[in-house]
């Protein structure tokens, strides 16, 4: 389905599940460096707490987006990932980034912190924990 051949509900949903999947690839790249690097803040665990309300939403819709039956009836039965991936690449997609956000989490869990951000006012922004 084309842009143009959209009604506006459907070009809405688009541009909001867009956001939200650029939003939490971007939650995602910080886990990995916050994993990486041992950093421990808050914008991280707003992170985690994202994939993880991605993650109930996925189980939720047995792994498919649970508002997909919501975009059919709105007029656009194309899944998201179809949009930029061939069918097959799609459906990988789901159980692929499952992976990689566990896998984060795991990575996560398993470094002990090295640097801990205290407060704006609280003196400087990094020390050594």
């Amino acid at each position: 389905m084309s842009w143009a051949t959209l009604g506006r509900r459907a070009r809405t949903w688009r541009v909001v599940h867009a956001s939200w999947s650029v939003a939490q690839l971007a939650g995602l790249g910080y886990i990995w460096f916050c994993a990486l690097t041992g950093r421990r803040n808050r914008r991280l665990w707003s992170s985690v707490a994202f994939l993880l309300a991605e993650g109930a939403a996925l189980v939720v819709g047995h792994g498919d987006c649970p508002v997909g039956p919501r975009q059919a009836a709105w007029g656009d039965p194309v899944p998201f990932f179809e949009l930029v991936l061939p069918p097959r690449a799609a459906k990988a997609a789901i159980p692929a980034l499952a992976a990689v956000s566990g896998a984060a989490v795991a990575a996560l869990v398993l470094r002990r912190p090295g640097l801990v951000e205290r407060a704006p006012g609280g003196g400087r922004d990094q020390s050594r924990a």
